[in-house]
């Protein structure tokens, strides 16, 4: 098989830059080591950016997204037992975020693609990029007892953090940066009515907590916990009456509560690969950078690279012009790294730290005072929430 660009992994970044690309007039063949179903029940992030939401109208695939997703003009600060609204319409001039499930984004995306007859492989083993520091790239992968190859112009890999794209770059080649956090979010779904039409993020004694949704009959809520908690410890019952304590009182005396569908544990951590461009192999999303929950960043980060990617691949085919592949991962990597500190710092306010002592707690507790009295601030924070511009 040859097609002009190869990419490896079939999550949100690899279908979005598959479907543009495509409705761009350019060949790809994605490839992926797990099962259509396996991935289509991974349970991710829901909130996105207005560029992540124009991305998947340039796409073509808004319309379901437009019809059940949610739009948020704000969100919540809850500390001291009180609300404060941030008002991202007013504060940005008109901007808001989209809820709408990663799950249901990617069911879009793959359905899309299917009905364009765009080739997908599932469950391919040992996919390996080859000879992408040269002008001949090429993959190969085993699937149905047999090795197969594909030969490419350009290879994009999409396959996340433990995938192998970043692996096969040379260790001296790259350079990585990691923050790791020492806490952990304990997450469960549930089919209940949220307790708030908009976000809420919560600043607590007893540590953060965080209320979303997925729809306006389903939940996703999230608490605080420690790295070594085990899921088996906590029974829904537990997990409705910690979260009810982290809440101000109107809050936990409105909530309805259920059984979960889906509970976990993800850890916390800040990571970035530099560069993000090898020869004819472009990292993209979580192949190249992770960042806390805290901020909504994940998903949209994967989108803006794929923004500044696509854009590149369009000029090299249609416009015959180098530039935007040879800037790629400066481009990016601004960008990147603007939502690793917006993550960072929104992480430090709002999370209770273990080693954290008076100093520590009395300056987060100044920090959103000031937050929640200056226009300006706010505006800093409403800003980066709704995304920075490509």
């Amino acid at each position: 098989m040859r097609v002009q660009v190869a990419i490896i992994g079939s999550g949100p970044s690899g279908l979005l830059l598959g479907q543009l690309l495509g409705k761009a007039g350019i060949e790809t063949v994605i490839v992926d080591r797990s099962s259509r179903e396996h991935i289509l029940g991974r349970v991710r992030a829901g909130v996105l950016e207005e560029g992540t939401v124009a991305l998947m109208n340039r796409a073509g695939v808004a319309a379901r997204m437009q019809a059940e997703g949610l739009p948020h003009d704000g969100f919540s600060l809850a500390f001291d037992g009180r609300d404060h609204r941030i008002d991202l319409f007013g504060l940005t001039s008109g901007k808001r975020v989209m809820v709408y499930g990663q799950t249901e984004l990617t069911r879009d995306l793959i359905g899309q693609r299917e009905a364009d007859g765009h080739p997908t492989i599932y469950e391919a083993s040992n996919v390996t990029p080859h000879d992408f520091d040269g002008t001949t790239p090429y993959l190969t992968y085993d699937k149905d007892g047999k090795t197969h190859r594909i030969d490419c112009d350009f290879i994009a890999g999409c396959d996340g953090f433990h995938g192998v794209s970043r692996k096969a770059v040379p260790e001296k080649a790259i350079r990585t940066v990691e923050k790791v956090y020492p806490f952990g979010w304990l997450g469960i779904l549930s089919e209940v009515p949220p307790v708030s039409d908009e976000l809420i993020y919560a600043n607590h004694a007893r540590g953060f907590a965080l209320c979303s949704m997925r729809s306006r009959t389903r939940s996703r809520y999230y608490i605080q916990c420690a790295l070594d908690e085990k899921i088996e410890n906590w029974s829904d019952a537990r997990f409705w009456d910690e979260l009810r304590r982290r809440l101000p009182a109107h809050h936990a005396e409105a909530m309805v509560t259920g059984p979960s569908f889906e509970k976990s544990i993800a850890p916390l951590r800040s990571f970035v690969a530099e560069p993000m461009r090898f020869g004819r192999l472009f990292l993209v999303g979580d192949a190249a950078h992770i960042v806390p929950p805290t901020g909504a960043k994940g998903l949209n980060l994967a989108a803006s690279d794929v923004h500044y990617l696509f854009n590149a691949l369009l000029e090299h085919y249609h416009d015959r012009s180098n530039a935007g592949i040879d800037a790629y991962s400066v481009r990016v990597l601004a960008r990147v790294w603007k939502a690793v500190r917006f993550s960072w710092w929104m992480t430090t306010m709002l999370h209770r730290f273990p080693e954290a002592g008076d100093f520590e707690q009395k300056i987060q507790e100044a920090e959103l005072d000031y937050l929640t009295h200056s226009r300006a601030a706010e505006t800093v924070l409403a800003e980066n929430y709704v995304g920075l511009p490509y």
